[in-house]
């Protein structure tokens, strides 16, 4: 059987939990944080545009890639501590660029919000919006059975058989392109595993209770004063689906007095479908020294 190729970046222990961390490039810091259930992979194609100009770090929340599980259940404040504590890691000070995609939108605002003096700017990637959010009933009930469900479709070996599948399914149907670019081998390491499997129904449980306290932290931290850009994907169908959408996101960038972008075509996967207008929103943010 051949040897399986060693993951590109280190493991950082951050917060108590190994973390999988790739750092590339040169310059100004930008952090790229994916969607629910992701990884690091997910933003190859964007990744090469940005090198020649940024520094860019990318790592794996616990349990999804190649990270160890969580210790905790994920909260807005301790995703916006686990990236200044990735950063501490690897010993950045000078203020960063954050670019959150779907979920990780929350995330990235919250580090702003929660760490003002080392954003540098962030950049929402089609990022998760929710009006007015509501913790969901019974939070600790809800997170134990997250956890046991994943245990008992780990058991039943349910991963390995169908979870690199499941992925690219999901990657199909938010992409224009109909294509999911990750090579086979480095699904099945991930997404064949129990691990990713119970790390992605954990933050899927989560999900509300997330959004809910980012509500509360809107209300009692403000916004530093660093650009915002937020990109919406568009389809193009002109569906009233997606005009509610493009609705919602133009209403997140005139509360965060950010700049709104519909990208279109483009799916959910952003990063797949139009790499460049992420690199360009990026770029477009002015580095800031500490």
């Amino acid at each position: 059987m051949a040897e399986e190729t060693r993951p590109p970046g280190h493991m950082l222990r951050v917060g108590g939990v190994p973390l999988h961390v790739v750092c590339e490039g040169a310059g100004p810091v930008c952090v790229l944080s994916a969607g629910l259930g992701m990884g690091w992979f997910d933003w190859e194609p964007v990744v090469p545009l940005l090198t020649p100009y940024r520094t860019v770090v990318r790592f794996d929340r616990p349990g999804l890639g190649f990270s160890a599980p969580a210790l905790e259940p994920p909260t807005a404040a301790g995703e916006a501590a686990r990236i200044a504590g990735v950063l501490d890691a690897l010993g950045v000070s000078d203020p960063v660029t954050v670019v959150g995609h779907s979920l990780a939108g929350f995330h990235a605002e919250a580090f702003a919000r929660l760490h003002p003096g080392r954003t540098a700017g962030i950049v929402l990637v089609d990022g998760s919006v929710e009006e007015a959010p509501r913790p969901a009933p019974a939070r600790e009930l809800r997170t134990t059975a997250a956890h046991a469900r994943g245990l008992v479709l780990a058991a039943t070996g349910l991963p390995r058989a169908l979870g690199p599948s499941l992925r690219r399914l999901a990657v199909r149907a938010s992409s224009v392109s109909r294509q999911d670019p990750a090579p086979a081998d480095l699904l099945r390491r991930t997404y064949g595993t129990g691990r990713v499997m119970r790390a992605l129904l954990m933050e899927n449980a989560r999900y509300r209770d997330v959004a809910a306290e980012l509500l509360d932290l809107r209300e009692h931290h403000p916004m530093p004063p660093v650009p915002v850009s937020v990109l919406a994907a568009s389809p193009g169908t002109g569906s009233t689906l997606e005009r509610r959408w493009l609705e919602r996101q133009r209403a997140l960038a005139d509360r965060l007095d950010g700049r709104f972008e519909a990208v279109a075509p483009a799916g959910h996967l952003l990063m797949y479908d139009r790499p460049q207008a992420i690199a360009a929103a990026v770029l477009a943010t002015p580095p800031i020294r500490a």
